[in-house]
C-alpha cells in the first residue's frame, strides 16, 4: 500500500516501497493527484510493467547531449556536420528531462523546425524555411542519441523512443544536377584560381572517388595506400567502415599534392571550403551547384562507363542499400535508349 503524508508547504508524498521493486516517492500538489500516481505505479506493478522515470526526471536532455559527444561521437563520427545538428536539439530540447521527451514534444520541435529560415541564404525575411531532408537528419540524430541514452548510458526512456512515433518530413526528391557541356573544365580552371590551392584537387579528387565531403576531408595519408590503391575510411556516414579503390586518375592527383603536416590528404575545413567552392561556382557562372552534387556527378560517370555492375558501384559509393546506386543504372540505361533512337 503507498503511504501519503503531507508536507509543511501543503504538497503531499506519495511512497511506495513494495518487495523485489526500488522504493518510489513523488510530491504533488493534491492528496487526489497523489493517488492518482500511485495507483498507476501499484497497477505496472502488479502487472511487472514498471519502469522506474526517476533517472529520466532529472537528467536533463543537454546532460546526455554532453555525454554523448565526449563518451560515443568519438567512436563512430568524423567531421563536424553532426555536431551543429546535435546543437540545434539542444538549442530547443537541452532543458527537458529526457522524461518529458515525449511523442508531442518531438513533433513540436519538428514543427518549429521547418518554420525556421534557411540560414543559408543572408536575409531571413525573404530566406525559404529550413528543408524537411535537414530536418530529417536532425531527428535521425536526436533518434541516435536516444537509443544510446537508453542503451549504453541506462538512462529509461518512460515512452520508448518517440522520434519512431512522429511522421519525418518528407526529404523531396533527390537532386540530379550534372554539369554539362563544358561546365566541369570552366569550373575546374574557377577552382585553380581561387586563392585556396587545395580547393582545385579536392574538387578532382572528390569527382574521381565519388567520397562524401565528410569523408574527403577526414581522410589521411596514413589511411591510403597507393601501391594498392586503396583509400581505407574508417568511419563513414553508414557508421561503417570501408575501403575505397583509386582510380589510375585519383592515385596521380593523391601523388601531387603536398603532404600536410596535420596529417590530412586535404586539410580543409568544412565551412571554408564552401566558401571558396562557391566562390569559385559564381566564377565559373556555374548556378545551383552544391558540393554534395560532385559525388552525383561521380557516381553517374561510373555508372555511364557501362563496365560495372551494381555491387561494384555500391563498393566505391559505399551506398549500404542497392536501392539508390540502382537510380544510376536506370539513369544510365536511358541515355543508352536515346542513343539507340
Amino acid at each position: 500500500m503507498a503511504v501519503f503524508d503531507q508536507r509543511e508547504s501543503g504538497y503531499w508524498q506519495a511512497r511506495i516501497r513494495r518487495k523485489g521493486w526500488p522504493a518510489q516517492s513523488r510530491t504533488f500538489r493534491t492528496k487526489s493527484e497523489a493517488e492518482t500516481w500511485a495507483r498507476s505505479v501499484e497497477s505496472d506493478m502488479d502487472k511487472g510493467a514498471f519502469i522506474s522515470t526517476a533517472l529520466a526526471e532529472r537528467t536533463l536532455f543537454k546532460e546526455i547531449a554532453a555525454r554523448f559527444t565526449a563518451e560515443f561521437a568519438p567512436h563512430h563520427y568524423r567531421g563536424v556536420g553532426w555536431q551543429h545538428k546535435l546543437a540545434r536539439l539542444v538549442d530547443r530540447l537541452g532543458a527537458y528531462s529526457m522524461a518529458s521527451l515525449t511523442q508531442d514534444r518531438v513533433a513540436w520541435y519538428r514543427d518549429q523546425r521547418l518554420q525556421d529560415p534557411d540560414p543559408r541564404f543572408n536575409d531571413p525575411k525573404t530566406a525559404p524555411s529550413v528543408s524537411g531532408a535537414t530536418v530529417k537528419t536532425e531527428l535521425d540524430l536526436l533518434s541516435k542519441v536516444l537509443d544510446v541514452a537508453s542503451k549504453e548510458f541506462r538512462i529509461p526512456l518512460p515512452y520508448g523512443n518517440p522520434v519512431g512515433m512522429i511522421r519525418k518530413p518528407t526529404s523531396g526528391p533527390s537532386r540530379d544536377r550534372r554539369l554539362v557541356g563544358e561546365d566541369f573544365e570552366k569550373l575546374l580552371t574557377a577552382c585553380g584560381q581561387s586563392s585556396n590551392t587545395w580547393l582545385k584537387p579536392a574538387l578532382q579528387i572528390s569527382v574521381e572517388t565519388a567520397l562524401r565531403q565528410g569523408e574527403l576531408l577526414a581522410l589521411r595519408w596514413e589511411d591510403v595506400n597507393l601501391e594498392k590503391r586503396v583509400a581505407f575510411l574508417r568511419i563513414t556516414k553508414n557508421g561503417e567502415a570501408r575501403a575505397v579503390p583509386l582510380t589510375s586518375r585519383a592515385v596521380a592527383l593523391l601523388e601531387a599534392l603536398p603532404r600536410s603536416i596535420d596529417g590530412r590528404v586535404l586539410p580543409l575545413e568544412k565551412q571554408g571550403l564552401h566558401a571558396v567552392f562557391k566562390t569559385a561556382c559564381k566564377r565559373a557562372g556555374i548556378e545551383d551547384f552544391h558540393w554534395h552534387d560532385l559525388r552525383h556527378e561521380s557516381i553517374s560517370r561510373f555508372a555511364e562507363r557501362g563496365d560495372l555492375s551494381v555491387l561494384e558501384l555500391a563498393a566505391i559509393s559505399g551506398h549500404k542499400t542497392l536501392r539508390m546506386v540502382q537510380v544510376y543504372v536506370q539513369l544510365h540505361a536511358t541515355k543508352l535508349a536515346q542513343k539507340l533512337g
